[in-house]
């Protein structure tokens, strides 16, 4: 490269002079900056130091290493040194191949800062980045997103400063080599001719976040839910462009749930080899220092060749990203080594909500699945009056690590091939010295928990010979941690609480009520499951015992799920009965992990009626639940020999009731307040006077407004 690009990848020492020992030269005239091009003018300065080309100590990396660029695509560079290296500045560009960076047109693509506070572009060069502040640093991260179509090759380069005249420029592992991805036609489906199975590693690199795609980002709960999908023959599909999402594809992209796409793949029996699944990601971006990206292995043979997976953005209506059958047996009879791509969001066609936390509206009649595009509404996240590409969401990496089995490729085996399946070779094998001889590993024993407590498996071999007795030969047991039939064996990440906040003021303002107390989920388990811990407590309260005013006896829960919280109401006024029955007991966890689901809980009878008859109180409840709240402010279904207050109040003989009146308006803004709805006799039976005296009008109290003021 030519002196005004070592000239500019030199410009951190304008900040830093005095540290970096320089010696600057008088300011050129505008003669002479003119002729210097476009970076070049922002200096002269020469080190004392010597060049160095960073092997072995710094490394500038695109995220996933490809090997090409897909155009108008965004990437994740680190530049990061190696323990116990480290550098105080660093200068980052992006160049055409072959180009000097002496004119604007010579730059590549375009950065995007992730961190303010590290990096920051060059004052006097806005296409290189640098550090925002010159101290002791490990790593750096920026976004690039790639050139549009036609700019053939691109370079990316880091010059870095470790102290004062020691430097590195762009040479050895500070440059990075990428070329434009070829268009892709449809391929027709071939049968697949490949011998032996392969074992393939994909790896989901989520992009979303508020810096790639900051129109209207919800901050409160974005995350990816788990990755679930399969390597499968053709007679499957999985999804589908143009095709109708299942019921499991449809729990995923709404709910976020994986349950029923799992139990779909595994009834589908031999057609699938694989299922494949990755936790959920909760935010959806973190950079890869504070959490590795989720990876999962898969396994394909020449029968079930295909490879299929979905994840959903949430929160969203029904968007998702994935891959629907993508081939990996090649034409040449061998299997794919590596396959990089870029995913767009495409919608399941079962939801119309046209923005990340749209409430949801079903699809009626369902629609085909679709690829969203920037033009499809104003209000969408995506929407570009341009009508441009949207820039991916995401990029999955698939490495194929071993091979087993007689292969039949019609292509010789590469040095990447051979390689690639030496090293996974090596990784399985322990490294027990060489002078000890074994027997073959003994079967896994059964899980020494029959229950969902953590047990252990355990497999033996044996000593066959030890040919050097001053060397010693362990490892003859293993053992692995397990759980019983029908449990998981994943470990279940903790969530964190917040303290318990102060009592809430009692719901009623005469006689019995309840008041209530919670603390917020801090941080959510990695897995994206629903914490088990309690996020309310309720207890009686009485407010004037004296006063004898009819009152319905009221509950406060609160419902606090993905940092969402929704106050309801819920009526437990129960028709007069002489059986005594138990405490209500605690909400069943929600049946979904995200949307709409189900709550429930139950109470028993202590004892029946001294008469005989049936006891007519209700032994369970159940009411919706969506992610974030309580379905229609409360809503419950009641499960019994009685259906509910209104129901009793209308069968009651010898009187018909007019209907429940609207709920007056909140007597207080703030701090616990009322409501209240009447029912007024409608006619009273002349033919049965026993029972005209129960005819009466009934009176309902509510609470409402019971935030703090």
């Amino acid at each position: 490269m030519g002196i005004y690009l070592n000239l500019l990848l030199l410009q951190y020492f304008v900040s830093n002079c005095v540290c970096n020992g320089l010696t600057f030269v008088e300011e050129p005239t505008d003669k002479q900056a003119k002729s210097d091009g476009y970076c070049g003018r922002i200096l002269r300065a020469q080190t004392q130091g010597t060049r160095r080309d960073g092997y072995n100590e710094f490394r500038l990396r695109v995220e996933g290493d490809p090997e090409n660029f897909q155009p108008a695509s965004t990437y994740r560079v680190t530049l990061h040194a190696s323990s116990p290296s480290y550098f105080r500045g660093f200068t980052l560009i992006a160049l055409k191949e072959g180009k000097e960076g002496t004119t604007d047109d010579h730059y590549a693509g375009k950065f995007q800062i992730i961190d303010e506070e590290d990096t920051q572009f060059m004052t006097n060069c806005p296409p290189a980045v640098t550090e925002s502040t010159p101290r002791r640093r490990t790593r750096i991260q920026v976004f690039w997103t790639a050139p549009s179509s036609g700019s053939g090759c691109v370079i990316l380069k880091a010059s870095i400063v470790q102290k004062r005249i020691i430097y590195f420029q762009d040479e050895g592992s500070l440059t990075v080599r990428l070329c434009e991805k070829g268009t892709t036609t449809e391929k027709p489906p071939l049968e697949c001719c490949a011998c032996g199975t392969a074992k393939y590693r994909v790896t989901f690199f989520g992009n979303w976040s508020e810096k790639i795609h900051p129109k209207d980002y919800p901050r409160r709960a974005n995350h990816w839910s788990a990755l679930i999908g399969a390597s499968h023959s053709r007679s499957y599909v999985l999804w589908e462009y143009r095709g109708f999402a299942s019921e499991g594809v449809k729990q995923v992209a709404e709910l976020g749930s994986p349950v029923k796409m799992e139990e779909e793949i595994r009834q589908k029996g031999d057609e699938v080899l694989t299922v494949i699944k990755t936790k959920a990601q909760w935010p959806a971006w973190q950079p890869l220092n504070v959490r590795a990206a989720p990876s999962a292995e898969f396994s394909v043979d020449r029968t079930r060749h295909l490879m299929s997976f979905l994840s959903m953005l949430g929160p969203s209506p029904d968007w998702n990203v994935g891959l629907s059958a993508e081939d990996l047996c090649t034409k040449e009879c061998g299997w794919v080594q590596r396959l990089d791509q870029d995913l767009i969001p495409w919608d399941a066609g079962t939801d119309s909500g046209v923005t990340y936390e749209s409430p949801n509206k079903p699809t009626i009649p369902q629609e085909r699945i679709r690829s969203l595009t920037s033009l499809d509404h104003p209000q969408s996240p995506f929407y570009d009056t341009e009508g441009g590409p949207i820039t991916a969401l995401a990029r999955v990496v698939v490495e194929r690590i071993a091979r087993k089995g007689e292969q039949c490729n019609i292509v010789p085996d590469t040095v990447d091939d051979i390689v690639a399946d030496i090293g996974q070779e090596e990784k399985e094998e322990d490294d027990t010295p060489e002078t000890c001889i074994y027997s073959n590993w003994s079967p896994w024993s059964a899980c020494s928990s029959a229950s969902c407590d953590k047990g252990r498996r355990m497999r033996q071999r044996m000593l066959k010979a030890q040919l050097d007795l001053s060397v010693p030969c362990p490892h003859t047991q293993d053992f692995k941690p397990c759980m019983g039939p029908g449990c998981s064996e994943e470990d279940v990440s903790t969530c964190m609480m917040s303290e318990w906040i102060s009592w809430s003021p009692c719901s009623e303002s005469c006689g019995m009520g309840m008041r209530y107390r919670e603390r917020y989920i801090k941080q959510f388990p990695e897995d994206g499951s629903i914490c088990s811990l309690n996020t309310e407590e309720t207890e009686k309260c009485v407010v004037n015992d004296d006063c004898c005013e009819p009152f319905v006896l009221k509950t406060k829960i609160l419902c606090f799920v993905y940092n969402m919280m929704t106050y309801i109401n819920v009526n437990n006024s129960n028709p007069p009965s002489s059986c005594v029955v138990t405490e209500w007991g605690e909400w069943d966890p929600c049946s979904t992990t995200c949307g709409l689901g189900m709550k429930r809980r139950e109470r028993m009878v202590k004892m029946p009626p001294s008469d005989g008859s049936m006891c007519k109180a209700e032994v369970a409840e159940e009411k919706k639940k969506r992610r974030g709240g309580e379905v229609g402010g409360g809503k419950e279904k009641r499960r019994g020999k009685q259906q509910g207050r209104d129901a009793a109040v209308e069968e009651q003989p010898g009187c018909k009731m007019k209907p429940w009146s609207s709920w007056t308006d909140c007597s207080k803004y703030c701090g616990g307040g009322i409501q209240e709805r009447l029912m007024a006799v409608k006619k009273r039976a002349k033919s049965a006077p026993a029972q005209v005296t129960s005819c009466k009008d009934r009176k309902e109290i509510r609470a409402c407004n019971v935030q703090p003021c």
